[in-house]
C-alpha cells in the first residue's frame, strides 16, 4: 500500500480507533451516542485493512484513501484527548492497594462539542463506505469478468480439443489411404539445389504456358544425371510457394523410385495423389470419409475404381490442381498411371508436369504434349562447382586460376551432367598437387570425347569404378566398411535409415546380443565410400547418390559384394535370434513399440530375412545354401523367437494401426517358411518331423497360408507331402475358399486338379 503513508501508519489509525472505542466500554451514557460512531468507525477501518492486500489501487484511489484515513486519525486523536482529560484514576481502588484504574470525572460535556464529533465521524465513516463500496464493486466486475473470461478459455480449450480429434481421426483416415509421404523427399531434394540454379526452366515458355493454361502437359525428359529430380523440386517449390494462400489450387506431387516399387504400385500412387489433395482441403470431403467408412469395419481396402471415382471427386473441389510426377521411367505401372492421370485430365482439366528418362515408349505418350528437355546449364553447373569448391584441398583453395580452371574443365567435360560434374569433383579431392589435379582434369575431357546417351552412361560407370579405385586405395578398415555400406544399400529389399544400417552393421555373427560400442559413426559410414553414398537429412535415408550408382553395383555386385546375399541373410537371422527375442511377442503395443526403439533393425530383418535368404540359397553353391538353410532353421525351430519376428513382420510403418489382435499367438516354423516361398527350409523342417497341417491361433494350416498368398509352387510342395486339402480354419475357411477370396486364379485351378472341394463355405 502506497497512498501517501506507509501501512504501519494505517494499522496506527486502525489500533487508534480500537483504543479510543474501549475508552467508551463504561463510559456514562452522554457518550454511548459518539462511542457506537467510534466502533462503527473501527469496523469499517478493519474491512479496508482485510480487502487491501487483495487489490490494486489505482493512484488515485491510493490517494483518496490517504485522505480519509488521515482525516480519521485526527478526529480520533482529538477524541482521545478529551477522554483522558474525562477520566482519572479511582481512589477507592487506590485506597485498598487494587489495581489502579480510570474511571469518568463527574462532567458535562456540552452537546455541540459531541455533536461536532459525531458528524465529523459519521463523515468518514461515509467515505470510507463509499470507497470499500467502489472497490468491492471492481471486485465484483473483475471476478465477473474474469469467470467469462475463464469460461472462453474453457470454450476455447473445448473447441480446440474437438478440433485436434478430428484433426487425429482425419490423419487416421489419410493414413489408411496411404501411409507414403513424399514430404521429406520433396524437403531433402530442394535443400541440395545449389541456390538460384534451376530458374531457367521456370523462366521457359514452355513452364509459363502449362502454369497458366487448363488441362496442360508439360513432359520433361532428360539423360540420367541430369539434375531432374532437382528441378522437379524446384517445380513443387515454386508451385507451394506462389498458390500458398490460395486454398482453390490444388498441388500433389511423387517422386518414383525403383527402390521403393512394393510401395508404388497403381492404388498406391493414386491413394497418394487422393491424399495430399484431401490434406489440401480446410476439411477432410466427405467423400474420402465415406471411402474410408465403407472399408473401416471389414479392415478392407479401396479397389482402383473406387479411388479413382474418389481423386476425381476431391479435384473437382478446386478451381485448379497440378500434379507433378518426378522419374516417371522408375514407375513399373507407368503405362497404366498415365492412362489414368490422362483421363483424369480429360474430365477435370489437372496439369500434368513429368520427368523422365528419353524412353521412346513414355516419349510416345506425350508426343501432343508440350516437351522442354532438362539439360543442367553449364551456369547451374558453374554455381554447383563454385559452391562446393571449398571441399577440395587447401591449395585449390589458394589459387582462383586454377579454381576458374577447375570449373571450365568440368563444366565442358560433363555436358549437362549434373550427377558427373558431382562425382568428378569428389574425385578431385585426393589430389596433393597441381599436377595431379590437371591430369585428372585433362583424363574428364578424354572421357566425354563422345556425346551419345550410351556414351554417356560409360562415363557415368567409368566415374563409378574410379571411386571404388579410390574406396580401395583407402587402409583396409575404411575398405570394408565402405563395402559393407555400399552392399546393403544396393542389396536391401527397401531404402534404409541411417540408426537401421548402423544396427546392421554393429551385428556380429555367432554373437546372442548387439554390443552398441560396435556400432559405427554414420560420418564414417559416409565419408569412406567416395561420394557413393548420401544421406536426405529430413527422412535420414541413407542411398546411393544415383538410381545408375543402384544399376552400376547391381551389374557389378559379383566384382564389388561378392558374397553379399549369404552375409545380408546371416546378419538377419543372426539379429532375430539375440536373446533379448526370447521372451517371444511384447504383450501391448507400449511394450513392442520400445522394442523398435531399441532395435531399430529388427522390424527390417524380421520383415526381409525370408526374402534374402531364398536369393542367397538360389545364387550359391549347395554348400553355401545349406549354410543358409541351416541357420533359418535355427530360427524357425526357436517357437519364442519365431514368433515374436512374426510380430515385427506385420507392422507395417513406424507403429501404424498396429494391435495385438493381428499377430498370431500360436504359429510353427513351417507357416513362417511358406509364407516367405523358402521352399529349402520347408523341405528341413518337414524332414525334421514337422506336421505339414499344424496350425497357428486362426486353425489355418500352412496349405491355406500358401493359398492365401497365392504362392503356387509352396502349395504344391506342401500337397506332395501329404497336407491336408479341405483342412477348414476356426472361420470354416478351406485352402481353396481363401484362394477364391483373394483372387488367386492359379492357385484355384491348381487345388481343383487336386480334388478342392466347391461347397465348402465360411459361415
Amino acid at each position: 500500500m502506497s497512498f501517501g503513508f506507509s501501512v504501519g501508519d494505517f494499522v496506527a489509525v486502525l489500533q487508534l480507533a480500537n483504543d479510543v472505542r474501549k475508552q467508551f466500554v463504561d463510559a456514562p451514557s452522554q457518550f454511548k451516542a459518539i462511542s457506537e460512531e467510534v466502533k462503527s468507525l473501527s469496523i469499517v477501518l478493519q474491512d479496508i485493512d482485510d480487502i487491501l492486500p487483495a487489490r490494486d489501487l489505482t493512484s488515485h484511489q491510493q490517494t483518496e484513501l490517504g485522505n480519509i484515513v488521515k482525516h480519521c486519525e485526527s478526529v480520533l486523536e482529538e477524541l482521545n484527548k478529551i477522554v483522558i482529560n474525562f477520566k482519572e484514576l479511582d481512589p477507592i481502588a487506590k485506597s485498598l492497594d487494587k489495581k489502579p484504574r480510570r474511571v469518568w470525572k463527574r462532567f458535562k460535556w456540552d452537546q455541540n462539542d459531541i455533536n461536532e464529533l459525531r458528524t465529523r465521524i459519521s463523515s468518514n465513516i461515509l467515505l470510507l463506505n463509499t470507497f470499500l463500496g467502489q472497490v468491492s464493486s471492481q471486485a465484483v466486475f473483475a471476478i465477473r469478468d474474469s469467470i467469462e473470461r475463464l469460461h472462453e478459455r474453457q470454450d476455447t480449450q473445448e473447441r480446440q480439443q474437438e478440433t485436434r480429434e478430428q484433426q487425429q481421426e482425419d490423419q487416421i483416415i489419410l493414413n489408411w489411404l496411404t501411409p507414403v509421404d513424399f514430404v521429406s523427399q520433396q524437403n531433402d531434394f530442394i535443400a541440395r539445389r545449389q541456390e538460384r540454379t534451376g530458374t531457367w526452366l521456370l523462366d521457359s515458355t514452355e513452364y509459363q504456358s502449362w502454369r497458366q493454361a487448363k488441362k496442360q502437359t508439360l513432359f520433361c525428359p532428360g539423360i540420367p544425371g541430369a539434375g531432374k529430380t532437382i528441378i522437379t523440386s524446384i517445380v513443387v517449390e515454386e508451385l507451394t510457394t506462389r498458390f500458398r494462400n490460395d486454398n482453390s489450387v490444388g498441388i500433389a506431387y511423387i517422386y518414383c523410385n525403383f527402390r521403393r516399387q512394393d510401395e508404388q504400385k497403381i492404388n498406391d500412387l493414386l491413394a497418394s495423389l487422393l491424399k495430399q489433395l484431401a490434406e489440401g482441403q480446410p476439411c477432410l470431403p466427405v467423400t474420402v470419409k465415406e471411402l474410408y467408412d465403407r472399408h473401416k469395419k471389414n479392415r478392407t481396402r479401396p479397389s482402383l475404381d473406387e479411388i479413382l471415382k474418389t481423386l476425381n471427386s476431391v479435384i473437382t473441389t478446386y478451381s485448379r490442381v497440378y500434379i507433378v510426377v518426378d522419374a516417371l521411367d522408375e514407375c513399373q505401372c507407368w503405362s497404366t498411371f498415365l492412362s489414368d492421370i490422362f483421363s483424369l485430365q480429360a474430365k477435370t482439366g489437372v496439369k500434368l508436369f513429368t520427368t523422365s528418362r528419353p524412353i521412346p515408349d513414355i516419349e510416345e505418350m506425350f508426343k501432343e504434349c508440350l516437351s522442354l528437355e532438362i539439360l543442367a546449364s553449364d551456369e547451374d553447373i558453374g554455381k554447383y562447382l563454385n559452391g562446393h569448391m571449398s571441399q577440395l584441398p587447401t591449395f585449390v583453395l589458394r589459387k582462383p586460376e586454377l579454381q576458374e580452371e577447375i570449373v571450365t574443365e568440368i563444366v565442358h567435360a560433363v555436358e549437362g551432367m549434373f550427377l558427373l560434374a558431382q562425382l568428378y569433383l569428389g574425385s578431385l579431392e585426393d589430389k596433393t598437387t597441381v599436377k595431379a589435379m590437371k591430369t585428372a582434369l585433362m583424363q574428364f575431357q578424354k572421357n566425354s570425347q563422345e556425346t551419345s546417351q550410351n556414351k554417356k552412361l560409360e562415363v557415368l560407370s567409368l566415374a563409378y569404378e574410379e571411386a571404388m579405385e579410390r574406396i580401395n586405395r583407402q587402409q583396409a578398415g575404411f575398405q570394408l566398411l565402405a563395402k559393407n555400406v555400399l552392399s546393403w544399400i544396393t542389396c536391401a529389399k527397401r531404402p534404409l535409415t541411417t540408426s537401421e544400417l548402423q544396427h546392421a552393421l554393429a551385428v556380429e555373427i555367432g554373437e546372442s546380443q548387439l554390443d552398441k560400442d560396435n556400432l559405427p559413426e554414420v560420418e564414417n559410414m559416409v565419408s569412406v565410400c567416395a561420394g557413393l553414398v548420401t544421406i536426405d537429412d529430413e527422412s535420414k535415408i541413407i542411398r546411393l547418390v544415383h538410381y545408375t550408382t543402384q544399376q552400376y553395383f547391381e551389374h557389378t555386385r559379383s566384382q564389388w559384394f561378392p558374397d553379399s546375399l549369404t552375409n545380408i541373410t546371416t546378419i538377419c537371422v543372426t539379429h532375430l535370434l539375440f536373446k533379448e527375442f526370447e521372451s517371444g511377442i511384447c504383450q501391448n503395443d507400449k511394450e513392442f513399440e520400445e522394442r523398435l526403439r531399441l532395435y531399430p533393425f529388427y522390424k527390417y530383418a524380421a520383415q526381409n530375412w525370408g526374402k534374402h535368404a531364398c536369393e542367397a540359397s538360389e545364387k550359391y553353391a549347395c554348400e553355401a545354401s545349406e549354410k543358409v538353410v541351416q541357420l533359418t532353421i535355427n530360427l524357425l525351430e526357436d517357437e519364442q523367437k519365431a514368433l515374436a519376428s512374426t510380430q515385427a513382420m506385420v507392422a507395417l510403418g513406424p507403429f501404424p494401426d498396429y494391435s495385438q489382435q493381428r499377430v498370431p499367438v500360436q504359429m510353427t516354423g513351417v507357416h513362417l517358411a511358406v509364407f516367405f516361398e523358402f521352399n529349402e527350409a520347408i523341405l528341413a523342417l518337414l524332414g525334421k518331423g514337422h506336421h505339414p497341417d499344424c496350425k497357428d491361433s486362426s486353425g489355418q494350416t500352412p496349405l491355406s497360408w500358401a493359398a492365401e498368398n497365392g504362392h503356387e509352387l509352396v502349395a504344391r510342395l506342401l500337397l506332395e507331402k501329404g497336407a491336408e486339402l479341405e483342412s477348414k480354419d476356426k472361420d470354416n475357411q478351406t485352402p481353396l475358399l481363401w484362394a477364391i477370396r483373394n483372387e488367386h486364379e492359379k492357385m484355384v485351378r491348381l487345388l481343383l486338379e487336386k480334388g478342392a472341394k466347391l461347397e465348402s463355405k465360411d459361415k
